[in-house]
């Protein structure tokens, strides 16, 4: 474990100051999306900050150091029309991304006064105590509601909550805060909080977790959104405020969105009709196409009206009712049905230029060696491009389960970009072959086991939604956690067998009652991206190798009996027979949050070995 810095003192007779503006602090592209996206909490050294909001900040976003990403049916499900990757130079002389101070709060640990920064006078550029000329230390604590406000932990109120009401909960008593350790522990009960007045005893931090301690105090959230800055007025939310550590992951979670670059739109071209095709699909036919965009492009269309039109037609193809304007859950399922046919059908490397993002083939193996597994349909993704942009993001929620309330928008104003990073690599796709999967889906043990979670699920779900809307449906089905279970195992069996890291791999499920699939590709940009070592586990014969062997890691878990027993497990009870010892992955690696999975519907269970899809593949 690396020790925390040592205190530091500024050195008399015009030693070096300890920083310098700017500060900067080294946050790889992709962090910026998944980790320290807007209105997260990021550490510099000893001292705490909050990305700033797109709107207040959209200078950085522009230029050579931001550049435009263009995936056109991940814009129009998003309602933008590009996408931009995070600021990113090694030039000091660029902004790179705003950041704000926050948690406002600071204590010194000399003199253990408990103020805002700016009340420790320190020297401009650092975060001193002006004082004791030792290090300031951020407030370990915060406050955040479900809606997203986030704000600072009411120390005042901690302090004075056995006191009499009236001047004191005003906040005049007069006196000043202070925070020390007592040392004794590493628990809540050691770090003591006391005021100057004298009219409150010292009370520690013990109990400020509970779910009602500041409901209990009279406190409601006041909806503040610090990372907007102090120009954009507060409106009172309501909710009850729950008290966090500064660096727990429940203070942000990205709302994440992905798509892939299939034909027509994965020719790694910038797209030049970016801004005009909300104009061009209210037109019918190819005369009124063209009209049109010879007017804007004085003659001189930068791309055939042949190819416009092919591209309007896939767009149409993704709303087939026109009668009704599409949902958000229309268009991404569609999105997911449009790539689940390219990948079924492939495209032929040799028939494509250079510049083709989106290659599948057909293996050159036998693949009748699947059909003893039930597996068929296999596809080598030789190229694939992915495009993840940050939709929004939410706090002490997961982000497959909250309602669209719940989000907050990362700008006061709307804008017609977001944040984005895109991923090259590689992938294997495989089905299930659908008439056995028919019969196996249709067994009355399989379906009462997916009911259970399912029923798990929906709980959850409702809990979280309240009394704000109607919570989303559970996914649950047989086939969808049989499809996601098996690409957890398989993730794992490649991740040992092709050498990747199990975070550099990523599942993509493509389950309804038309599709079967999982896509197993690289998910990263640095090192571990396309090198085709990957692509080579999907030839039939190595393939065959893989599942048999995931299946047999699969029948047996050194939690065993108890995690193929246990009546329920994970959030929730939203997991059966799953555990970190068999089947879970890292976070980044699961698009559910390693939540909907049961290895025994993948293997079976020692009182039913039938309930498992793979049952005859362990009694061969």
């Amino acid at each position: 474990m690396t020790p925390p810095p040592a205190r530091r003192r500024r050195t008399s007779g015009g030693g070096a100051p300890a920083h310098n503006l700017p500060r900067r602090g080294a946050v790889r592209r992709a962090q910026a999306i998944t980790t320290y996206g807007v209105g997260s909490l990021i550490a510099v050294d000893n001292e705490s900050f909050i990305v700033s909001g797109l709107d207040r900040a959209e200078d950085s976003w522009k230029g050579d150091e931001a550049p435009r990403v263009h995936e056109r049916r991940l814009a129009r499900l998003l309602g933008v029309s590009h996408f931009r990757l995070p600021p990113a130079s090694d030039d000091d002389s660029k902004d790179g991304m705003r950041v704000r101070r926050f948690p406002l709060m600071h204590s010194c640990p000399e003199c253990t006064e408990l103020q805002r920064h700016r009340d420790f006078n320190p020297p401009e550029g650092q975060s001193v105590c002006g004082t004791c000329e030792v290090d300031l230390v951020p407030s370990r604590f915060v406050v955040a509601c479900e809606a997203g406000h986030l704000d600072e932990f009411p120390y005042w109120h901690w302090v004075h909550r056995s006191t009499e009401r009236g001047a004191m909960a005003a906040g005049r008593c007069g006196g000043k805060l202070r925070l020390r350790s007592s040392g004794r522990t590493a628990s809540l009960r050691s770090i003591l909080v006391s005021c100057t007045c004298e009219q409150a005893p010292e009370v520690s931090m013990e109990g400020s977790f509970r779910r009602n301690a500041l409901k209990d105090l009279g406190l409601k959230c006041q909806g503040t959104r610090p990372w907007l800055g102090t120009s954009v007025p507060a409106q009172e939310c309501g909710l009850r405020l729950r008290t966090l550590q500064r660096g727990s992951s429940a203070v942000w979670q990205p709302v994440l969105k992905s798509a892939l670059s299939i034909p027509p739109w994965s020719d790694s071209r910038a797209d030049p009709l970016a801004e005009h095709w909300d104009a061009l699909r209210v037109y019918d036919n190819r005369e009124h196409v063209e009209i049109y965009l010879k007017g804007v492009f004085n003659g001189q269309c930068p791309i055939p009206i042949d190819e416009v039109m092919a591209l309007l037609d896939a767009e149409r193809e993704e709303d087939p009712d026109h009668d009704t304007p599409p949902t958000f859950d229309h268009r991404y399922r569609a999105l997911r049905d449009k790539e689940y046919e390219r990948l079924r059908s492939g495209n032929d490397e040799s028939e494509h230029s250079r510049d083709e993002q989106f290659i599948c083939e057909t293996p050159l193996g036998d693949q009748s060696v699947l059909s003893p597994l039930g597996v068929t349909g296999p596809m080598l993704v030789k190229k694939l491009r992915e495009v993840r942009a940050l939709k929004a993001f939410t706090r002490l929620a997961d982000p497959d389960s909250t309602i669209d309330s719940k989000e907050m928008p990362l700008s006061d104003s709307p804008l017609r970009w977001l944040p984005a990073m895109e991923v090259r690599g590689e992938g294997v796709f495989l089905r299930l072959d659908e008439d056995r999967l028919g019969t196996w889906e249709k067994a009355t043990a399989v379906a009462a086991r997916a009911e259970r979670m399912r029923t798990a699920h929906q709980r959850v779900l409702d809990q979280r939604a309240g009394d704000r809307g109607q919570a989303v449906a559970s996914p649950v089905t047989p086939r969808m956690v049989l499809l996601h279970t098996l690409a957890h195992v398989l993730v794992n069996e490649w991740s040992l067998e092709a050498g990747y890291p199990a975070a550099s791999l990523r599942e993509r499920l493509y389950t309804g009652d038309d599709m079967a699939g999982v896509l197993v590709y690289t998910a990263t940009s640095d090192s571990a991206g396309s090198l085709g070592g990957l692509v080579a586990q999907g030839e039939p014969d190595r393939l065959v190798r893989s599942i048999r062997s995931a299946i047999h890691r699969a029948e047996w878990c050194s939690s065993d009996p108890l995690c193929m027993e246990t009546e329920a497990s994970g959030t929730g009870g939203t997991n059966l027979a799953a555990c970190h010892a068999c089947v879970m992955l890292p976070e980044t690696s699961c698009e559910h949050n390693n939540i909907l999975l049961d290895r025994a519907l993948l293997v079976g269970t020692p009182d039913d070995p039938q309930v498992g899809f793979f049952a005859e593949v362990l009694n061969r």
